[in-house]
């Protein structure tokens, strides 16, 4: 799969020089612009790098007119994706760090899950987000996927500032019982913080992440809890989005009528998802 428009390509990492480029744009983002922690190591490198990224596959936006002279700066947008299948045959998925993810590992449907979805600051907010997300649906359409998961994130690891967000994602997204995963209990944050009749909608709607409410938008969920992570300095959300409904949104988001720059205005805002979708 590889997609080309203009400026951009889109395609999955080849070889270990296009990893080490995803790995360089998410320390950009996830550790010099967001916070995260990171080893001597990762610094010394300039890449953001853990033991799961040789068993996924990496989703890369290469920018072809970049500025720099180092190949590793070329990659402006990335996903990591891992099938059930792989999780299977290797380490497991890495949500499972955060959330019993029992239920989608035996509900006997193909899965994906998404994780450390980012976007460099210099093309933020136009087409590549838009680019990645054709990507992306080309990638669940050519595989049969039937399940996208992966944990989105919140900036900041206390989740009482965002006690109006993460009740208005539990008492109005909250997955159906045979997709709804739970925060595991070491660093578990109960969503349902307020009464479903004291949410401020519109401070929620300000503090969810422009890429959480794309997600919404096209008929995601989330799990039950939270996850407060403090390498990362995020709250995270575990996203689920059903294939079987998604098909036809997704055709109708990409379709001849959506506009690169409004998709990207309304999913790329965001520097990055933290660990996920």
């Amino acid at each position: 799969m590889e997609i080309d428009a203009g400026r951009f390509t889109v395609r999955l990492a080849r070889d270990e020089q296009d990893i080490a480029a995803a790995q360089r744009l998410r320390y950009r983002v996830f550790v010099e612009e967001l916070g995260a922690s990171a080893s001597d190591e990762e610094r010394a490198l300039r890449r953001e790098i853990d033991e799961y990224d040789p068993h996924f596959e990496h989703l890369i936006l290469i920018d072809k007119e970049s500025a720099s002279d180092d190949p590793l700066d070329r990659v402006a947008g990335a996903y990591r994706l891992m099938t059930t299948e792989r999780a299977k045959a290797g380490i497991g998925f890495y949500g499972s760090t955060e959330y019993d993810l029992t239920l989608i590992e035996t509900c006997g449907r193909k899965a994906v899950e998404l994780g450390r979805s980012c976007v460099g600051s210099e093309v933020r907010g136009g087409a590549a987000m838009h680019l990645l997300w054709t990507g992306l649906g080309e990638f669940v359409t050519s595989r049969q996927i039937e399940i996208m998961f992966g944990v989105a994130s919140f900036h900041g690891d206390d989740p009482e500032p965002l006690a109006h967000a993460l009740s208005f994602l539990h008492w109005n997204h909250l997955a159906p019982e045979d997709l709804r995963v739970r925060a595991r209990p070491e660093n578990f944050a109960a969503m349902d913080r307020l009464p479903a009749d004291q949410v401020d909608r519109k401070q929620a709607t300000r503090q969810i992440p422009a890429l959480i409410k794309a997600y919404l938008r096209l008929g995601g969920f989330v799990g039950e809890g939270a996850w407060v992570d403090h390498d990362f300095n995020t709250v995270d959300v575990c996203l689920l989005m059903d294939t079987s409904r998604m098909v036809s949104r997704y055709r109708d988001f990409y379709g001849k009528e959506s506009k690169p720059a409004e998709v990207g205005s309304q999913a790329g805002s965001d520097a990055g998802s933290g660990a996920g979708a």
